[in-house]
């Protein structure tokens, strides 16, 4: 066995239920504080102190209206709905911790990346250099339709628009402004030497932007860059851009054959192949004894709502669940959501079929993910046992109560790890990026500072 660094993310939402429909109803569960500074400052503290590198925040731009052909479900049970936005609550955590990173969902298919551009640059200033962002295409037809299209963009080209989206903000937060372009010079009056902000002169297929970022440079200047897509465009388009990419997976098998493909990928992009952090969902179940961790798993699974999972499944695959038998075999159907998902339970592992009694069972608790119940010891075991064998980086830590799923790891888990040299004990840098791989900028070759020179350098000929 290699000692092979485990990295931590908490998974999240600015919601009241998340992966685990229905645990909201457990007495323990805290996620309708949701709407609470409180809720999310303590849940931080908690993180930071359990050494984790990032909270890593979900978010969707619709209801899950799928099943049934209806969005009652969803509403009933708390099935990411009702939704805040992940990005107001960043600031406040922020000023209540030092080094945790903080990984905001967004959308490039319903926002203008001008916009976007700022906001990202503003968190990146108020948080001094702790902000990620995970690229989504969107998945809900209800999202497309609120957000004024006829129906959802085909799922490949939803990846032809991420590919100019990030072009657009790459040109505005690595070339707009010059590194030196801020002098505050208080002697001449001169804050900004205008010679060092450039146009950006993007002309494209879906976007026009003329002019010059708005923000000055943050201390990462491009957000630490997440990406989940697993389909062949995703993969691909992950091995380009990503720096972590964070998989949903239920087996060994089917991770292990993600991860595979995605370092094939990155290979020949012309990367290290080792150089992009894969983030699995797990969920952990930890009490004292062996007996107590599957007592509590079975009370968690009491609460869980069959319902709820089929909402989420007919969500994230585009079925509706309600015309299948409960103990019919799982088919693969193509459609516009996330072809992973639909993938992962009908084709990826020949030697597991799944019916949709035990999918929406399975996704339950933590979502498609591993479940592991066990004292800290036995949790700390798989969750190595998982990295050596699939080949992930790390862990996406997902909660069946919260924060009570995240205490329990950082509290009781996290330190088994540290003595044996998997998680740190202290952060290293400053900034996000720096805690993740030691660097303070993107790499040289990186699609992002390539572009970014190119803006820079066309802006000094025009000078």
């Amino acid at each position: 066995m290699t000692n092979k660094r485990i990295y931590l993310n908490a998974f999240d939402m600015n919601c009241v239920g998340h992966q685990s429909p229905g645990l909201w109803t457990h007495p323990d569960d805290q996620a309708h504080r949701y709407k609470d500074l409180e809720y999310w400052t303590d849940l931080a503290q908690i993180l930071e102190r359990g050494q984790f590198d990032a909270l890593f925040l979900a978010d969707v731009l619709g209801t899950y209206d799928v099943y049934q052909n209806s969005r009652e479900g969803a509403v009933r049970q708390a099935a990411q709905v009702p939704v805040n936005d992940p990005l107001l609550v960043v600031p406040a955590m922020a000023q209540v911790t030092k080094h945790l990173g903080f990984g905001v969902t967004a959308s490039v298919t319903y926002e203008h990346p001008y916009s976007f551009a700022r906001r990202v640059s503003t968190l990146d200033h108020l948080t001094k250099g702790r902000v990620g962002w995970n690229i989504v295409t969107s998945y809900l037809e209800s999202a497309a339709r609120n957000l004024g299209l006829d129906t959802q963009i085909k799922h490949d080209e939803r990846y032809t628009i991420a590919e100019e989206y990030l072009e657009v903000c790459y040109k505005l937060w690595e070339g707009s402004w010059e590194d030196d372009a801020v002098v505050r010079d208080t002697d001449r009056k001169v804050y900004t030497n205008p010679e060092k902000v450039h146009d950006i002169h993007h002309n494209g297929t879906y976007y026009t932007v003329p002019g010059a970022h708005l923000s000055e440079p943050s201390p990462q200047r491009t957000p630490v860059l997440f990406q989940a897509g697993s389909s062949s465009k995703g993969r691909a388009f992950a091995a380009k851009h990503a720096e972590c990419v964070f998989i949903s997976t239920p087996t060994v098998t089917v991770t292990k054959s993600y991860v595979d493909k995605l370092r094939e990928e990155t290979k020949r992009q012309g990367r290290d192949p080792e150089e992009i952090k894969v983030m699995s969902l797990f969920t952990p179940i930890v009490a004292e004894t062996e007996e107590s961790a599957q007592e509590k798993l079975a009370e968690y699974r009491s609460h869980a709502s069959y319902e709820g999972g089929l909402v989420l499944l007919g969500g994230w695959t585009g079925i509706d669940f309600s015309e299948y038998d409960p103990d019919e075999e799982l088919r693969f159907v193509e459609n516009e959501a996330i072809h992973s998902a639909v993938e992962t339970f009908t084709k990826i592992d020949p030697n597991k079929k799944w019916t949709v009694r035990e999918v929406a069972e399975f996704v339950g608790i933590g979502g498609i993910g591993p479940v592991v119940a066990g004292t800290p010891v036995q949790v700390a075991d798989a969750m190595e046992d998982w990295v050596e064998k699939t080949g992930v980086d790390g862990f996406n830590i997902a909660y069946a109560v919260t924060p009570g799923t995240f205490k329990d790891l950082a509290d009781y888990v996290v330190p088994i790890l540290q003595r044996r040299g998997r998680i740190r004990k202290n952060y290293e840098g400053a900034t996000f990026r720096e805690n993740l791989s030691g660097n303070k900028r993107l790499p040289d070759y990186h699609p992002a500072r390539q572009i970014g020179k190119t803006v820079q350098e066309q802006g000094k000929q025009t000078v």
